[in-house]
């Protein structure tokens, strides 16, 4: 993966606000990825210390083996969900 391309990503995520969400998508076409997959492996690679939690698929679901806790980590910042969903049109990033 191109360097440049993976700290673009970074950036992106890391400048989304308290109490809003983007999609995998939304990153992957600010940051010019080619695909949304290519979001989640940079956050499972080397998303620790971003919000990773602010980054939903792009119906508002989390990733199932992290519901609980990124829903847990948003509802802190204000951001609700109806049962495992956050409504993207509510919450939605748009710089």
């Amino acid at each position: 993966m191109d360097e440049e391309l993976h700290e673009r990503v970074r950036e992106v995520i890391a400048s989304i606000p308290a109490g809003r969400v983007a999609s995998y998508g939304d990153i992957a076409a600010m940051a010019g990825a080619s695909t949304p997959r290519l979001i989640g492996r940079i956050l499972s690679e080397d998303g620790h210390d971003l919000p990773w939690y602010r980054v939903l698929r792009s119906d508002g679901t989390p990733a199932p083996h992290l519901v609980h806790k990124q829903l847990e980590l948003l509802r802190a910042e204000g951001v609700l969900a109806d049962g495992q969903r956050v409504s993207m049109r509510t919450y939605r990033w748009r710089p």
